[in-house]
């Protein structure tokens, strides 16, 4: 019997998870299947205790209940305790435990650019869940500078001072930011501007962005947004959403099945269903 694997939001749609990991389960030859599922907000307890009445191996948790299923676990690990936030949950012998995949996911789509996140001057633009778990992750690498640029002062600073982990942080308006980001050597736009309905706009102004600057998106569809579009033009380096939802994805493979899958069909898959080209 097939060992189920799921991802539970609302909606559900749209994730294109079901493709990327069953995919992988084909490959690597496991006898298990990934299905999504619709899961409203008053049926969350429930949904979780089938799946562990059931026997799933894991699952994955999407908008709006990464927060929400924390109480409905076994237990949770140190970083997504923190986060408070679980994007994976792992049934390690009948107690469900979760993780939070999403800011070490990051962390490895920009070691393929940023090897060394210690020697960087970091701006981060958002301070909402993604930034969150992105926010720890970088926090924990010890990089020199770690500023948060959002449209409320307050958000940033409660970010800040939440985080378990040193950092040398400021809170910074978007007009601080745009006339600063010359300082920074890495700027990871964590926002939903980009996407539809507001595909023209862009969180800040790049005209002093430095062309030695590695500019970020977490955003990947469109997979260039404005933002990453007008960095591209002033000469800075790039990259979208794809390395860290493929990333996350891997991350949580990982934990399900205990080794680590190829990323690069993984990141090809989703470049494939987003209408782009597999390289």
């Amino acid at each position: 019997m097939k060992k189920l694997y799921a991802v539970l939001g609302d909606p559900i749609g749209h994730s294109m998870s079901p493709v990327m990991l069953n995919d992988l389960f084909s490959f690597y030859q496991k006898d298990a299947h990934y299905l999504p599922f619709q899961v409203k907000a008053e049926d969350l307890g429930s949904a979780v205790k089938g799946l562990k009445a059931i026997g799933a191996g894991g699952f994955n948790v999407t908008i709006p209940h990464k927060s929400n299923i924390i109480p409905f676990l076994d237990g949770v690990d140190e970083l997504a305790a923190s986060i408070g936030a679980v994007n994976t949950v792992v049934n390690e012998d009948g107690s469900l435990i979760g993780y939070n995949t999403d800011g070490p996911g990051f962390l490895k789509g920009i070691n393929t650019i940023v090897p060394m996140v210690s020697e960087q001057r970091i701006l981060m633009i958002g301070a909402g869940g993604a930034a969150r778990a992105i926010y720890f992750t970088m926090a924990k690498e010890k990089p020199l500078v770690l500023d948060i640029a959002n449209r409320t002062l307050e958000t940033a600073a409660k970010l800040i001072e939440d985080c378990p982990y040193d950092s040398s942080s400021r809170a910074l308006s978007l007009k601080e930011a745009s006339e600063n980001i010359g300082e920074y050597d890495l700027i990871i736009q964590t926002t939903m501007i980009g996407m539809s309905p507001k595909m023209a706009e862009q969180p800040l102004n790049l005209d002093n962005l430095r062309k030695q600057s590695f500019v970020c998106d977490i955003i990947y569809n469109p997979l260039e947004t404005q933002f990453l579009h007008a960095a591209a033009l002033k000469g800075a380096r790039i990259q979208n959403g794809i390395n860290m939802f493929v990333y996350q994805g891997a991350l949580a493979f990982e934990k399900w099945t205990g080794f680590f899958p190829d990323v690069q069909r993984m990141r090809n898959n989703v470049l494939v269903q987003l209408g782009g080209n597999p390289c």
